[in-house]
């Protein structure tokens, strides 16, 4: 009796917030319509992405899909719907954060290119959502597909999207400290990659820029 009332309660409630689920996808990933253009940050993230499977010569697609997956709507999107919090002013109640976290789980099994086998013993949370998954992993697709398919972005384009939106803003000093951290932790790959490259006098200075800072 106890598990009829649950899943009967179960039920009940994806029913109610079932068009919010919708709405949250077709936001997230949108169809876009004729002479309409993805975000230009997302077109030129994903655009190197897949010109990078090209000089590594990959050609799995599975590959590609993950890198985008990882870059956005896993890193970025996963977070704001699990933890509200982080950009609204909002209590997250424990019950609240159980659904959302069902929300979450469907939004990740949606972003996979893995088929999820169901049987009786599979979550309920998984089971709950087994008929919408292929049709939000098919929207996933649609939206990969439609930002390959778009207009390569110009350097012009650009350069004037970061002149509008980010160089008053845009710390300068901060920007750079990240850079170098990242240089610091992988000197040793970055000074092999352009001697390898044929641009030794960048390596001989990466190696001076590193000690100068090290030293400071």
């Amino acid at each position: 009796m106890l598990s009829e009332i649950y899943l009967t309660r179960l039920l009940s409630t994806k029913g109610t917030l079932q068009q919010y689920v919708d709405d949250m996808f077709d936001c997230i990933f949108p169809t876009f319509r004729k002479n309409e253009r993805p975000p230009l940050p997302i077109k030129f993230l994903f655009d190197f992405l897949d010109d990078q499977a090209k000089e590594l010569n990959i050609t799995d697609p599975e590959v590609m899909h993950t890198w985008k997956n990882n870059s956005l709507p896993l890193r970025f999107w996963v977070n704001l719907i699990k933890n509200p919090n982080f950009l609204f002013d909002v209590n997250k109640a424990p019950i609240v954060d159980s659904c959302l976290s069902v929300i979450a789980q469907l939004f990740m099994d949606s972003c996979s290119v893995s088929e999820h086998i169901l049987g009786k013993d599979s979550p309920s949370n998984k089971l709950l959502y087994a008929k919408e998954i292929p049709v939000y992993k098919q929207k996933v697709q649609s939206f990969y597909k439609d930002i390959a398919n778009a207009p390569r972005l110009t350097d012009e384009e650009v350069k004037d999207f970061f002149t509008a939106h980010y160089i008053e803003d845009f710390n300068v000093d901060s920007a750079l400290k990240e850079l170098y951290k990242y240089a610091a932790d992988y000197q040793d790959e970055l000074q092999e990659a352009l001697e390898d490259a044929r641009y030794p006098q960048l390596a001989s200075k990466l190696e001076h820029l590193v000690a100068i800072f090290t030293d400071d």
